[in-house]
């Protein structure tokens, strides 16, 4: 008797597997055929044992691919590939096409194996968002993938170097800079997290045309002529990156200080003193150092660090702000590029580049150019935006307000976001709060507007997309304007105007109204939080307005399905 295998994997529709199996199973018994069945779906995914495939003399797969790790169960065996609709219309020619079609599965049929590095200059929502979207797609494609998302709290998923060695191509879905040296001799495919969150699938797919083999020496080499090609727009992202958690944690801890009384740290000895100086005193010190130090580390790599940070340091006391440790950082890293290339030691006294002649060089550069060329100008440029930005009232601030408030919904966390987000918090190294509070603000509209939507009309909406909304919401208050990315790219047309309008009117309402937040993230977390926003109430009129313009619009422009 003869004996054949059906394997019915059918994880969009668990009905069709078992319909499928059992009028297999029957035609088959017909036939005089043994039929050994596994089917794979949301409710049972047992698995036969390997002795069964090694009687079987056909392997039926009604499946739309055949997975990496499936494949490697049917290497070797006479595989037929159908679907559950093929058997479910006509089992006996299902039965009779795989006689006569089928083939050994050979390894070249093996699904693609893939590994994946995740990283976004925040280490939040696109991190973990690309790496969601990079999966799900794998599945869908059949192929066998692992991401490792490089969060703001460090690597998650780690790669290990047997899954580096197994995978046939590495794809690096990255805005900030990593460390590739242990991917040397892979072939690597490089793209943004927003690409990869957007376009997943052709993103895989281009991997395994398009990437091309790293070699030893371009990933060990340091990041000096790695990085040059990255762009001034990126080392400042990287910057942003390591500041940020010093803006966070400062400016809470100063919002903690202000619970006690506005003007309680000014006590000596007191738990609001002490507050203040770890947030104000501490982590907002260390604020444009951080930003200037790690600018030119993701140029020069860590020859840049020193000569950095001490930069940003002197923009500081030279009261140059965020916009003098920008410069400090550029001037570092190039400098330190530069002093690498122009110095030439002996072989003997070569490992004092790295460690004296860069950094004692390229700190001196940058230091005397703060001091007697970058420092006073951008110092007055400074005092004259902040005293701009503190005075404004009316007309300016709704214009301003509304500027940022749309830059914050345009692209949702792409590069016109992350500009608008980097003058907010920059803005509150100078005790200017009123922007970041708009920023925040309108970039939590998207989501929660898209959430509004779905609620208002569900039958607009997939369910798929209703679940998607309940999501979208929570993003939205934790502010995560990410949560908005996958309604935008199925229907961008009408969901980025209506995000962008929602955004504007809030971010306007914002300035208007002269809300100050010393926070730069939280969400509607930091609402709870004593004197950490100016106006509470009016903090959430806005968002909420801004939120309903946008679900209201929205659902009233989407379509039927």
């Amino acid at each position: 008797m003869k004996h054949y295998v059906l394997i019915s994997a059918c994880p969009s529709g668990v009905a069709s597997c078992f319909l499928a199996a059992d009028k297999l199973s029957r035609e088959a018994s017909t036939k005089g055929i043994q039929l050994s069945v596994e089917v794979d779906s949301a409710l049972t995914s047992e698995r036969l044992e390997a002795s069964v495939f090694d009687s079987a003399d056909c392997v039926l797969v009604a499946s739309e691919t055949i997975s990496s790790s499936l494949a490697e169960r049917l290497e070797g065996l006479r595989v037929f590939k159908t679907s559950a609709q093929a058997i479910l219309d006509n089992p006996a020619a299902v039965l009779d096409q795989a006689e006569e079609n089928a083939q050994p599965l050979e390894a070249s049929a093996k699904a693609p194996k893939v590994v994946a590095v995740t990283a976004c200059p925040t280490g939040v929502a696109h991190t973990f968002m690309s790496a969601e979207a990079l999966v799900e797609a794998g599945k869908s494609l059949g192929y066998g993938i692992l991401v490792e998302k490089q969060g703001s709290a460090g690597a998650k998923d780690s790669l290990t170097a047997e899954q580096i060695a197994e995978a046939d191509v590495v794809i690096l879905a990255t805005d900030i800079e990593v460390d590739t040296t242990r991917f040397a001799g892979k072939k690597v495919f490089r793209t943004s997290t927003g690409e990869a969150l957007k376009k997943s699938e052709s993103v895989l797919k281009r991997a395994l045309t398009e990437g091309s083999e790293l070699k030893a020496q371009a990933a060990a080499k340091t990041a000096i002529e790695k990085k040059k090609a990255s762009g001034a727009y990126q080392h400042l992202l990287t910057g942003v990156s390591y500041m940020l958690p010093l803006v966070v944690a400062g400016g809470l801890i100063i919002a903690l200080s202000f619970a006690f009384g506005i003007n309680a740290f000014e006590q000596e000895g007191t738990l609001a003193a002490a507050l203040m100086s770890i947030g104000g005193g501490s982590a907002f010190a260390l604020m444009v150092p951080v930003l200037a130090g790690y600018i030119a580390f993701s140029i020069a790599e860590r020859p840049g660090l020193a000569p950095g940070m001490i930069g940003g340091m002197l923009a500081s006391t030279l009261g140059a702000g965020f916009l003098g440790g920008i410069i400090a950082g550029f001037i570092a890293g190039y400098s330190a590029n530069g002093v690498k290339k122009a110095v030439r030691l002996p072989a003997t006294m070569e490992s004092l580049m790295p460690v004296l002649v860069i950094p004692l060089l390229s700190s001196l550069i940058t230091g005397l150019l703060m001091i007697y060329v970058v420092g006073a100008p951008v110092k007055s440029i400074m005092d004259t935006m902040t005293a701009f930005l503190q005075s404004m009232n009316g007309t300016n601030a709704l214009l301003l307000g509304a500027l940022l408030g749309a830059m914050m919904a345009f692209d949702m966390g792409g590069p016109v976001n992350k500009a608008a987000y980097t003058f907010g918090v920059g803005l509150i190294t100078s005790q200017t709060y009123g922007p970041m509070a708009a920023v925040m603000a309108a970039g939590m509209v998207p989501p929660l507007g898209l959430a509004l939507a779905t609620i208002l009309a569900k039958k607009k909406f997939s369910k798929e997309e209703l679940e998607g909304g309940k999501a979208a919401g929570i993003l939205g208050l934790c502010f995560i304007t990410e949560g908005a990315i996958p309604f935008a790219a199925r229907d961008p047309l009408r969901v980025i105007p209506c995000s962008v309008a929602g955004s504007a009117l809030t971010g306007a309402i914002s300035m208007w109204m002269g809300i100050g937040l010393k926070a730069p993230h939280g969400g509607v977390f930091v609402m709870m939080i004593p004197e950490a926003i100016s106006n509470v109430g009016g903090y959430a009129m806005a968002i909420a307005l801004g939120t309903i313009v946008t679900g209201v619009v929205y659902s009233a422009l989407r379509k039927n399905p």
